[in-house]
């Protein structure tokens, strides 16, 4: 079993890192292999809409895209984490969710995996981005856990989110219900 968080943050070991790890560390104790895949410093770049991948799963966008989206489709849980860029998801993570949406296809081959966000705002959009990350899931075929709270915290500076208790509370307890959905599902 295996859960990666994708982090769509351009800054390294920033805060949407932190709340991704702190989340894939919760699963780790429930016996769960985790991976933390960064997009900073990767070439993602966005869907044409060619509909090449409709025919067959490949994509003629030579990037980084489909090497995250193989990681993707071989994992049992799938987090996305995601930073608020002007009230909304930052383009790095909307393009990955793009290709990856895209790339599966008619093929559906994140219908029966577990995933669900995980947003950082300095101050607000989080309940847009949370539910626009909820959408993908949703129309892929996701099973998606909940948590005490909605997936998100608060932080500007790096290591800011570390302050917000009940955010990295309710990212604990997000990873906690992963992992519990994913062995149920396994059984």
């Amino acid at each position: 079993m295996k859960a990666i968080a994708i982090v769509g943050s351009p800054r390294k070991e920033g805060n949407t890192e932190i709340i991704a790890s702190h989340a894939l560390k919760a699963i780790a104790e429930e016996g769960i292999d985790t991976e933390l895949v960064r997009l900073a410093g990767l070439d993602i770049r966005h869907c044409t809409a060619c509909g090449a991948c409709r025919q067959e799963e490949k994509c003629p966008i030579k990037d980084d895209a489909f090497a995250v989206f193989t990681k993707m489709k071989e994992a049992d849980a799938i987090i996305l984490a995601t930073p608020v860029y002007y009230g909304s998801a930052s383009s790095l993570i909307k393009a990955m969710m793009d290709r990856a949406g895209h790339l599966s296809g008619p093929r559906r081959v994140f219908a029966g995996k577990v995933g669900g966000p995980l947003v950082v705002a300095r101050r607000a959009g989080q309940n847009f981005t949370h539910a626009q990350l909820e959408f993908w899931f949703h129309i892929l075929g996701f099973y998606m856990p909940g948590s005490t709270y909605w997936n998100i915290s608060f932080g500007r500076e790096k290591g800011d989110v570390e302050k917000d208790e009940e955010g990295m509370r309710t990212a604990w307890n997000f990873g906690k219900n992963t992992a519990f959905l994913v062995k149920k599902l396994k059984a």
